[in-house]
């Protein structure tokens, strides 16, 4: 990622020996916005080969790393992700005793073991697969650790961010964000499952093998953002870039979404863990959501750059009209999903109010333009005679005008 901070090669040496590596040389690593990175070349090293990654954490506080050092050592052994390596003056019994950064003026300082493999420039429908496969195997793997509120960062104050920004930005932008925002804000968020997320599970924080027709994934990384956020919304941050063709420069900065890719990242998805109704149904505001979120980000950079005064050429600043593009994008598929979409509003009286027992007497209650009008009805209804004696009969199901719902035969 780019470099901020400079350091010496004597100050290299003291870091490295500190995890107890012999150090040769540090190379710059240019790619990303947020810390400072090098490859490290060992004594040991042949050829102008390197075996680790050396990250000065610009932003993060040193707690908050050790956290994600916790979760990598969860995840190795599971996924392809590179656990950071003990301080060598450690204890050296348990994990729990063990250090795994050191600090430099008041920042955290990791080394890690390279992983094998390569961004890649494009992705196929494989490795959307993959991807999502792995990320659903990420979700279901740290849900041991509990409570999961102490190993994730809190959520970045995303809001106070599109605030400022909304200010300066033109008029069709602040409201294609405001749209979002609300959309978002409407969804059925408590019903959403979450836990701890990846939140940056972009192609260039994956490595793979990529051999014509056997791409094969060989590492995740970068975990300074894992909070504790709905499942969903991790799924969409990833699908956002590996489903996207991003034009270069040259081709005008074109932004094409794939949505036979997204496909392929949800069967992998499942593959692994299921999603439920109310999850899928989310998914399309989520995608706006997310794409709003890095709009946001890279905004959010280029103040901090000017306000701190960081330049040079080691400073990559990504461009955020290419986020509000796949916005606009998304959101218009959720303005078109909603002119063609009306919500069901049902009840079942389940036998002693429990989902498992057979259904006692179904009622249809209405059908409504929105999910938050049928979300309404509920809120009028559920504290009437018979319907407070049985509150868990409710459920809304969402329906496409002029489509079969029902495509099969069945048996009597």
């Amino acid at each position: 990622m780019s470099v901020y901070t400079q350091l010496t090669n004597d100050q290299f040496a003291t870091f490295c020996q500190s995890f107890g590596v012999s150090f040769m040389r540090a190379i710059p690593i240019t790619q990303g916005i947020k810390n400072s990175n090098w490859f490290i070349q060992t004594t040991d090293d042949v050829d102008g080969a390197y075996s680790y990654v050396l990250t000065l954490f610009e932003e993060r506080p040193p707690a908050d790393i050790e956290k994600m050092a916790v979760i990598l050592n969860q995840l190795d052994g599971k996924l392809p992700v590179a656990a950071p390596l003990a301080v060598t003056d450690s204890d050296a019994g348990t994990n729990s005793n063990k250090r795994y950064v050191i600090h430099y003026e008041n920042k955290a300082i990791t080394l890690v073991p390279c992983l094998a493999g390569s961004h890649p420039e494009q992705t196929t429908q494989a490795m959307c697969h993959d991807i999502g496969a792995a990320l659903a195997m990420l979700h279901e793997t740290l849900q041991a650790l509990q409570p999961a509120e102490q190993y994730g960062v809190p959520l970045y104050p995303w809001a106070d961010v599109r605030d400022r920004e909304m200010q300066f930005m033109p008029g069709d932008e602040a409201k294609l964000m405001s749209d979002i925002w609300r959309s978002y804000t409407e969804l059925p968020l408590t019903t959403l499952p979450n836990g701890l997320c990846h939140l940056d599970m972009f192609a260039d924080n994956t490595l793979w093998n990529l051999q014509k027709g056997e791409e094969r994934l060989t590492g995740l990384l970068d975990f300074t953002e894992v909070s504790v956020e709905h499942y969903v919304m991790d799924i969409a941050i990833t699908i956002n870039d590996f489903c996207t063709t991003w034009g270069m420069a040259e081709q005008g900065e074109s932004v094409n979404f794939d949505r036979s890719k997204m496909a392929a990242f949800l069967q992998g998805y499942e593959s692994k863990r299921t999603l439920n109704n109310d999850e899928k149904r989310a998914l399309p505001v989520m995608l706006a959501k997310a794409a709003v979120i890095f709009w946001l980000l890279r905004l959010n950079v280029i103040h901090y750059n000017r306000t701190e005064g960081r330049t040079g050429d080691n400073i990559m600043v990504k461009n955020p009209d290419l986020m509000k593009r796949l916005a606009a994008y998304h959101w218009a598929h959720v303005e078109k999903s909603q002119d063609n979409t009306v919500f069901v509003l049902e009840h079942a009286r389940y036998k002693d109010d429990d989902k498992n027992n057979d259904v006692e007497d179904f009622k249809l209650i209405g059908v409504f333009a929105t999910e938050q009008q049928a979300q309404a009805a509920i809120e009028q209804l559920k504290l009437q005679s018979g319907f407070k004696d049985y509150p868990n009969g409710f459920h809304i199901d969402a329906y496409t005008l002029n489509q079969i719902n029902w495509s099969q035969g069945f048996g009597c």
